[in-house]
């Protein structure tokens, strides 16, 4: 699982940063699932080493411009570059209507099956590797967060082992993978257990832009891998955080401590805090890491793998 930022910026676009949107790869999947499309996205992801053709699913996360203005010319590129099979795009009410209008009025039909699904909190998508759920956020209009699970996974299957216990090979090594219990013919019961190594456990992905600080937000980061959460504002600013209902670099941070996430990367910046200004990003980096240390801050085109746990930790 791997997360391109492909824009950072709010509200407009700025010199070296783009409006919101950010991948996530799955290479073992050969595919990548698109978090919000601001205006520029595909121009974005030309200049990234994604590649288009492998685009899948798009989660929208409301349906302000600097968040859905680059979505249909992304998909009209598609249709015409021809190399995508088919994208699923999950939003909130509105969104499929957004696309038809923008489709009718610039004739533009796609050359592969597109499906729009209006989300509501819970699970909205789910597959044997993976689980989606959408949950409710705060802001001016309509807004929603998304947390991406992945499943747990049996550890290591010890091949060597299974030889020298004379388990022979076939359809009983796929079972013990998984963690049954198999009767063999001469009668022995094998635990899948004893023969695989640690499990993998599933990592967390939580998206959420753009927001207050809310109980949904903390909701949806419980126990996250990696949070990436918007922080519009500095904390000087934070009267106008509370009227825009957006979120202060303190805000993102406290959301990411009372989650217990492994990781905050801040994104969604106001372009005011450019350099040369009296107050600047790295300043918001500080007033997070003093709630937060293990906080970042985003940028265009940075990358970041999430590291796979592997084995459950205990609740204490």
């Amino acid at each position: 699982m791997q997360i391109t930022f492909l824009g950072t910026s709010s509200g407009v676009p700025t010199r070296s940063r783009n409006v919101s949107s950010v991948a996530l790869r799955l290479p073992q999947r050969a595919e990548f699932w698109l978090f919000d499309c601001g205006e520029g996205t595909q121009h974005q992801l030309l200049r990234s080493e994604i590649k288009t053709s492998q685009l899948r699913r798009i989660f929208i996360t409301h349906l302000h411009g600097d968040h859905i203005f680059g979505l249909m010319g992304l998909l009209a590129s598609c249709g015409l570059a021809g190399n995508v099979d088919r994208v699923d795009i999950y939003g909130p009410p509105g969104l499929n209507d957004y696309l038809k209008a923008c489709g009718k009025y610039s004739h533009t039909r796609f050359s592969f099956p597109t499906q729009v699904h209006t989300v509501s909190p819970g699970i909205i998508y789910e597959d044997e590797e993976y689980r989606v759920i959408c949950g409710t956020l705060k802001h001016r209009v309509t807004a929603f967060g998304y947390r991406i699970v992945e499943k747990d996974r049996p550890g290591r299957f010890d091949v060597e082992k299974a030889k020298a216990l004379k388990i022979p090979p076939g359809p009983i090594y796929g079972k013990l993978k998984q963690g049954e219990t198999v009767t063999l013919t001469d009668g022995r019961k094998i635990q899948g257990k004893d023969l695989c190594g640690e499990p993998e456990v599933g990592r967390k992905f939580v998206y959420c832009t753009d927001t207050v600080y809310c109980d949904g937000a903390v909701e949806l980061a419980q126990d996250a891998d990696v949070l990436i959460h918007e922080a519009t504002f500095a904390h000087h600013d934070s009267q106008l955080a509370f009227e825009r209902l957006h979120s202060t670099s303190t805000m993102a941070a406290q959301v990411a401590l009372s989650a217990g996430v492994k990781r905050l990367i801040m994104t969604h910046f106001s372009p005011r805090y450019a350099p040369g200004n009296d107050i600047e990003l790295e300043d918001l980096l500080a007033e997070a890491q003093a709630i937060f240390p293990k906080t970042k801050l985003a940028y265009d085109f940075l990358t970041y793998e999430i590291p796979r746990r592997r084995a459950p930790e205990l609740v204490v």
